[in-house]
């Protein structure tokens, strides 16, 4: 029997959330697994990575053979460089704190009002260039 670590779709349509699963590689794409070794929601900002490290390292030394997708979750995780002996990668991006936005009246501050914005009237421009034509035809 071959044995595949895969990618088990969950969610909504425009949601997806992925559960990281050993399962025969005959069976479907969300059918039954032998053991859920982990979740992978890329949705979120960063996407969300969580993986036993223990289970996929026992499950690739009896032979489970990863899928593209799961491989690539592997290699960032690291447990593919500590499976194959080579150097760990660089860490994953944590998420960043955002600055609280400054309140509108911190912004405003100390500053007085300048005054209030005055638009000039464009209908008076009108009716003056329609009195100018009106002349010029008369003349």
């Amino acid at each position: 029997m071959a044995v595949k670590i895969k990618l088990k779709r969950l969610g909504k349509i425009r949601s997806p959330h992925y559960r990281i699963v050993v399962a025969d590689s005959r069976t479907r794409r969300d059918g039954r697994a032998i053991e859920e070794i982990g979740l992978y929601h890329p949705v979120q900002n960063p996407s969300r990575i969580e993986v036993n490290s223990e289970r996929v390292a026992y499950w690739l030394s009896v032979g489970a053979q990863p899928t593209e997708p799961v491989l690539a979750i592997l290699k960032k995780t690291g447990d593919w460089q500590r499976f194959k002996g080579e150097p760990a990668p660089a860490p994953l991006l944590q998420p960043e704190e955002k600055a609280p936005r400054p309140s509108f009246e911190a912004l405003t501050g100390d500053d007085e009002a300048k005054g209030e914005a005055i638009t000039p009237k464009k209908k008076a421009e009108k009716k003056d260039e329609a009195a100018a034509e009106s002349e010029s035809t008369e003349a």
